[in-house]
């Protein structure tokens, strides 16, 4: 297997913004493709093959979805991690644009490579599990998908809030904390001043991470906190058959849902950033902290390695 460096017609785009683009994608699908995979699993799979009970009569059909969704994390971050970082969530693109000197001119085109590999992701796991979705709504008399009872098999895809909420509040609160401990942790985790975990680990404790979002703040609405991962597999389930149940997410409790998981985050991913970077960042940064030399904190591109090795200061001023 050759480890040169590809030519031909292909090489420039994947050394520039397009193949940055291309490995958001593929991350993003991937991410999808297991988180998504983990609810069918728990939602439809399971109890229509005889291997499992009814859908969440048990605690342990929420820990499959949690750490279903965290290994789906850590596994996308190790398929892009090595061209951009893995950003996989608009949120995250976001928050590095305002606070880690990410280019805005990058922010819209990742996410929308985000946002279709979501799609294309979604896509694939229902065409692996739409025989056993049909299965379960046959056998609980589900007439339509996107009637009330739609909204069982629905979940596989996007979230929804919880009955117990009467207006956009509670919803909104929950995003923006659950965003807000994604990025603040993620920003730990990178700080090349702070303690960053070594050895290639940081993805694992990023899925960690989000398993215990999940645990400890997922039922109140589903914990999207990432704006792609709800949207593309969300326009899905519109294009398949959910109808109101997916756009607008119209329930009888809330009505019109689909920007919560879309808004909420952005704000919660901005919040979380400047928490940690009051609070520990610019700490560190006042004490003098130097980075650590045997830390890879990021990926760059080789346009940004060309430029940081024309202008060594413009790498500094990044981090």
């Amino acid at each position: 297997m050759s480890s040169h460096p590809p030519t031909g017609p292909t090489a420039r785009w994947r050394a520039t913004l397009p193949g940055e683009l291309a490995a958001e994608f593929l991350g993003t699908c991937v991410l999808i493709l297991f988180g998504t995979g983990s609810v069918a699993m728990a939602v439809a799979a399971l109890n229509q093959s005889g291997r499992g009970t009814e859908i969440f009569q048990a605690s342990g059909d929420w820990l499959l979805i949690a750490w279903g969704w965290g290994l789906a994390v850590a596994l996308g971050v190790y398929v892009a991690g090595g061209v951009t970082g893995a950003h996989l969530n608009p949120a995250v693109t976001l928050a590095n644009a305002v606070r880690r000197g990410f280019p805005w001119s990058k922010v819209l085109p990742y996410s929308a490579a985000q946002l279709l590999g979501a799609f294309v992701g979604a896509a694939i796991v229902y065409f692996n599990y739409h025989v056993a979705i049909d299965s379960y709504n046959a056998a609980n008399h589900i007439a339509s998908r996107s009637g009330a009872q739609g909204i069982t098999t629905y979940s596989i895809f996007g979230t929804f809030p919880a009955p117990y909420f009467h207006n956009w509040w509670g919803p909104v609160l929950d995003e923006v904390i659950g965003t807000a401990l994604l990025i603040g942790v993620i920003f730990a985790l990178t700080d090349e001043r702070n303690q960053p975990p070594k050895a290639n680990v940081a993805p694992f404790i990023v899925g960690l991470l989000v398993v215990g979002i999940g645990i400890s703040f997922g039922a109140n609405s589903g914990y999207a906190i990432n704006p792609a991962r709800d949207l593309g597999p969300r326009l899905l389930a519109w294009a398949a058959g959910w109808g109101k149940n997916a756009v607008p997410g119209d329930y009888v409790h809330l009505s019109s849902y689909m920007w919560i998981p879309i808004v909420a985050p952005l704000v919660g991913a901005l919040i979380g950033a400047i928490i940690y970077d009051v609070f520990i960042r610019d700490v560190l940064l006042a004490r003098g902290v130097a980075p650590a030399t045997d830390v890879e904190v990021g990926a760059e591109t080789v346009e940004e390695k060309t430029r940081f090795a024309e202008d060594p200061e413009r790498r500094s001023s990044t981090t």
